[in-house]
């Protein structure tokens, strides 16, 4: 389908490229405007997912021929349009109540569709060629900051004119699917197809104009730190919840196959039923996840499925339902689920501190509870998706409380992000500290390595020429205990006196030499530039010692 618009694309610009247009310098020019590919791709999403989900109504018609699905292929297209309807997570109005619990596999279709359609708009309006130049690598930060808010700028366009184009016509679709029946909730059709639309169309714009590893540098430092944070956060949770339906289902496989007998659907209504429940499992794994945070689930009016407890009535006869634990009093080692909630919020306080570190001690916990609050959020709203009403009496209550979810995770992750954000921000700030010590002390240590040298050959210069003939013994090598030039020990250590039968570090240099290669060398006149502080001539001389502010 993409290829077939590629074509249609193709070809008006082949005939305009014929025209000469003022002021036109190249292709760019005649490109199609951006509303104008979001429309065609919104169109494009609704005719296939529509033609796929018309086939498989049609399939379960022709195995169910008694009426089930209408008495003719008009109402087979009407129940297909209220299916597409139905994969958006639009709800509707029946006799007596509504239908809100709907499946959330279904809605891969309508997003991928999206997705794709969001793609090929980008590319048939080329993006890329209207975001900003790549900046070198040392730009001011100014400029980064204003090529990321064109570029935020752009995907925001490019996702309204995909969303705003299939949200009206969703709308059409949802006034021709109506009959005596089934009444789908405008209100509910255009939020939802807007949201959807939106999204998925951001998100293809993202990745049509540049890799997705570099995509998250679009958001802020805090900001993309925090999302992080709750990704890791809401993925371990909903991972736990997946590994716990899936062993109840594995427990409880008798029974689901026990109501699997009592329905007898037969081949194709087999096939069907599976494919139901397939895409009713990401319900299930959300549900999994609200038992997991505490407050738990319900199947019914006046029921309950949490760790504290199991509280059931009559649950309607889907087989997948039978996976559902017994009434009464749960095992005390299940009880054990609810610490998952608290692994993910301090997984997530971690995470939260590598990407983004905070440079305070009280910022980095605050920080990890405004990630909690954002996990809560995320798993409040995917609750209230999960659950709804299937009709009216006992089944107006199925699926978790959204708004008891929302507390229990944003109090249990929260908590745990901000002290083990807290711990992890303190480490960083605890090692970079040793790490700017280390590097000065070792600068120290460099900077006064040649002064402790220059020390040594003077102490082995003066033990050759007052020791026993120059000969290198223990006492000859043995260097000063301080140098006057050692800033870090002449507080401690007294200046060495140099007395009149010293000689320089020349002669004993000299004196060190094989007899053979020393050089006869004339005598030198003693040296006057030597004064013995010792002696002050009978209180007539003061010496003042230029480093005794040092000592004292």
């Amino acid at each position: 389908m993409t290829a077939f618009l590629d074509h249609f694309r193709a070809a008006p610009r082949t005939v305009l490229s014929r025209i000469p247009l003022p002021g036109a310098t190249g292709d760019d020019d005649v490109r199609r405007p951006l509303p104008v590919s979001g429309m065609l791709a919104a169109a494009w999403t609704l005719g296939v997912g529509l033609a796929v989900l018309t086939t498989l109504t049609l399939v379960g018609w022709i195995a169910a021929p008694r009426g089930a699905l209408g008495a003719g292929l008009p109402e087979v297209f009407r129940t297909a349009a209220q299916l597409w309807l139905a994969a958006h997570h639009a709800g509707f109005a029946i006799p007596g109540g509504s239908v809100g619990l709907l499946p959330l596999g279904l809605m891969a279709l309508p997003a991928f569709l999206l997705y794709r359609a969001g793609i090929w708009m980008a590319r048939d309006a080329d993006l890329r060629l209207r975001l900003p130049a790549r900046l070198p690598k040392n730009s001011p930060k100014e400029q980064a900051n204003a090529r990321r808010r064109a570029q935020l700028v752009l995907i925001t366009q490019a996702g309204v004119s995909l969303a705003a184009p299939y949200a009206l016509l969703a709308g059409v679709i949802a006034l021709v699917a109506r009959n005596e029946i089934t009444q789908p909730f405008l209100g509910e059709v255009l939020i939802s197809h807007l949201a959807l639309a939106f999204v998925a169309g951001a998100l293809a714009t993202v990745r049509a104009i540049g890799p997705w590893r570099v995509m998250p540098r679009l958001l802020p430092e805090r900001l993309r730190s925090v999302v992080a944070g709750t990704a890791v956060a809401m993925g371990i949770m909903l991972v736990a919840g997946a590994l716990l339906t899936l062993g109840a289902i594995v427990v409880g496989f008798d029974q689901v196959r026990h109501l699997t007998g009592v329905l007898a659907p037969g081949f194709v209504g087999g096939l069907l039923l599976l494919l139901i429940q397939v895409l009713y499992l990401p319900n299930a794994f959300v549900w999994g996840t609200a038992y997991i945070a505490g407050p738990g689930f319900a199947v019914g009016a006046g029921t309950l499925i949490a760790p504290t407890g199991v509280q059931l009535g009559t649950v309607p006869s889907l087989p997948l339902l039978g996976a559902l634990p017994e009434a009464g009093p749960s095992p005390a080692w299940l009880m054990a689920v609810i610490a998952v909630p608290f692994a993910a919020g301090a997984v997530a306080g971690v995470v939260l501190v590598r990407v983004a570190p905070s440079p305070s001690y009280e910022g980095a916990p605050l920080w990890g509870f405004a990630c909690g609050i954002a996990t809560g959020c995320a798993a409040g709203l995917l609750a209230a998706l999960s659950g709804g009403a299937l009709g009216g009496s006992r089944l107006v209550a199925m699926g978790p409380a959204a708004w008891e979810v929302m507390l229990s995770v944003t109090l249990e992750t929260g908590v745990a992000a901000g002290i083990s954000a807290g711990l992890a921000n303190w480490w960083l700030i605890f090692r970079g500290q040793n790490t700017a010590v280390a590097r000065a002390a070792a600068k120290v240590g460099s900077a006064a390595a040649p002064v402790r040298r220059a020390g040594a050959r003077l102490a082995r210069a003066a033990g050759a020429v007052t020791g026993r003939g120059g000969a290198a013994g223990p006492e000859t090598e043995r260097a000063l205990p301080g140098h006057w030039l050692d800033a870090t020990e002449c507080d401690t250590q007294p200046i060495p006196v140099i007395r009149d039968d010293w000689q320089d570090e020349h002669a004993s240099a000299a004196a060190e030499r094989p007899a053979r290669t020393r050089r006869p060398e004339p005598p030198r006149p003693p040296r006057r530039d030597i004064v013995d502080e010792t002696d002050d001539r009978g209180g007539h001389v003061i010496y003042v010692d230029p480093y005794a502010w040092d000592r004292d």
